[in-house]
């Protein structure tokens, strides 16, 4: 999975994920996947998504797209460096327009290099838990955000 590209506006980082031909998409493909997410983020347990099920994100976990996984990894790790708890996001794709590799993660934020460094961290951090390898120490990330937070160069609103 690769980030293709960002747009950062000042509501939303915009951010479009490809997946390669053969990678998993969901996370019911990539068995444990969830157990390990809830581990490393058990703030995720409190995410609620509008999913028509009802479920909130602890339960869509079992079988949601791993961009989906990313977008509520990014929201979480905005989180632990100081982000409003009440941000949102969003998953879509249209295959039809943009293959089935294809799909776009929303964020609204509130400091865009914690944002982006939040995405870049949840993007490894899923991509580990896919390929079963040691995924990244989000709890040192988050710090390294925090104290990133209102820096000159970021966009404050």
């Amino acid at each position: 999975m690769r980030v293709v590209s960002t747009n950062v506006t000042p509501e939303l980082l915009r951010a479009v994920l490809v997946f390669d031909e053969g990678e998993p998409l969901s996370t019911s493909e990539v068995p444990g996947i969830s157990r390990a997410a809830l581990e490393l983020l058990p703030g995720l347990k409190g995410h609620r998504c509008h999913n028509g099920l009802g479920l909130g994100f602890a339960g869509e976990l079992e079988d949601t797209e791993l961009a989906h996984l990313v977008e509520h990894a990014a929201l979480e790790i905005m989180a632990m460096a100081g982000s409003r708890e009440t941000l949102r996001g969003s998953t879509s794709w249209d295959f039809a327009a943009d293959g089935s590799l294809t799909f776009r993660v929303a964020l609204e934020w509130d400091d865009d290099l914690v944002a982006l460094g939040a995405l870049r961290c949840a993007r490894a951090l899923v991509s580990a838990l896919v390929n079963g390898e040691a995924a990244p120490d989000v709890r040192a990330e988050a710090l390294r955000l925090r104290g990133l937070r209102g820096r000159p160069s970021s966009y404050q609103r």
